[in-house]
């Protein structure tokens, strides 16, 4: 034997075998693929059932649309038209045959009388001459304050920045102290029962972060109620300024606009207010409407004030806005300007309500 192997196979039967057993494997691959399709198609069949009902569903849910020419512009669904925005709520007053026009007999240089639900001027003195609304102003510091506020109970802590332009200005405060730290809701009550400089620059501060950003919103909002012709503010305040001013009429709006926010009447309407008590102010302090509290025992008729606040600049003299309602619940409102005192502002409310407004 010499240990060379010989085999019994041609090269011819050997290929042949090799072609049996792959036939025999391809055979089996494809035995085995079938039963994986067989056990998979009812999943198939099932999917595209889901989807067929599913297509069905939506085209079921669309609305028709009616054909028009190619060369004809489809109509928008109603549900999708643009919607004009709403105006903003424009508040005028104007004068009629009726409408008294005031001479010497009342002391005040400028005055207007408002017939609230009708809209008509019952009696005025220069009303759309120019004057300095002083801390008239502070009427519309609050109305835009209180659009902005969300949080009544948040509070706000005094800043020597704000102390210092009270003192060097000379204006009315509530006596709030540098790092003394009240809420919202007495900055509100501090801007007008008072006439809190501080408070209105605290609550313009708390708002807008600064006086200057506090009076872009005010002077949007002059434009918004339509006023910013002859109405302009510089500062949240009523500290005379040229370029801050408006007349009687403008003010009359703006006290009708406020009147008209639930948070602004309260305020407006309020005699006095106590405050939380600080570690500045332990007993807390006492807020006054001095206006309200000397108008309320005075002759007006069947007019009860409900809501007013008073100015006082060397360049206006005493001014105030006041709102009245009568017995029956119909609504006034009156704006003087130039008195020779804060007692004579009064006295011409006084008068006013009760010659024309019964």
């Amino acid at each position: 034997m010499d240990g060379e192997y010989t085999s019994p196979l041609t090269e011819e039967e050997r290929a042949a075998r090799r072609k049996a057993r792959m036939a025999v494997r391809k055979k089996k691959q494809q035995a085995r693929r079938r039963r994986q399709f067989l056990q998979l198609f009812p999943f198939f069949l099932l999917l595209i059932l889901i989807l067929l009902l599913l297509s069905a569903w939506v085209a079921k849910r669309e609305p028709k649309q009616a054909e028009t020419p190619a060369d004809q512009p489809q109509a928008m669904p109603a549900e999708v038209t643009p919607q004009e925005p709403e105006p903003p709520a424009i508040y005028t007053a104007g004068e009629t045959a009726d409408t008294i026009q005031l001479g010497e007999e009342l002391p005040s240089a400028y005055a207007v009388v408002v017939d609230v639900e009708n809209g008509t001027i019952l009696a005025e003195k220069d009303a759309r001459a120019v004057i300095s609304p002083a801390s008239m102003t502070k009427i519309l510091t609050l109305l835009v304050g209180a659009e902005h506020v969300t949080d009544l109970d948040d509070t706000f802590t005094m800043t020597i920045d704000i102390t210092d332009y009270c003192y060097v200005n000379d204006c009315s405060v509530v006596g709030l102290e540098v790092g003394e730290t009240v809420s919202v809701r007495e900055l509100l009550y501090g801007t007008i029962l008072p006439s809190g400089a501080d408070a209105a620059l605290g609550l313009a501060t708390y708002v807008a972060g600064s006086q200057e950003a506090f009076v872009v919103l005010m002077n949007e909002k002059l434009e918004e109620l339509g006023l910013s012709e002859t109405a302009h503010f510089t500062n949240c305040v009523g500290l005379y300024d040229p370029e801050h001013f408006c007349t009687v009429y403008d003010m009359a709006m703006l006290l009708r606009a406020a009147m008209e926010n639930e948070l602004c009447r309260e305020v407006l309407n309020a005699r006095t207010y106590e405050t939380a008590p600080t570690e500045e102010h332990p007993e807390g302090q006492i807020l006054s409407n001095w206006f309200l509290r000397r108008i309320e025992d005075k002759d007006t008729g069947s007019i009860k004030v409900i809501g007013a606040k008073t100015g006082y600049v060397a360049q206006s003299g005493s001014c105030a806005a006041s709102c009245g309602r009568d017995a029956a619940g119909k609504e006034y409102i009156c704006v003087t300007a130039n008195a020779y005192s804060s007692w004579r502002a009064i006295y011409d409310h006084v008068d006013l309500y009760s010659k024309y407004c019964n």
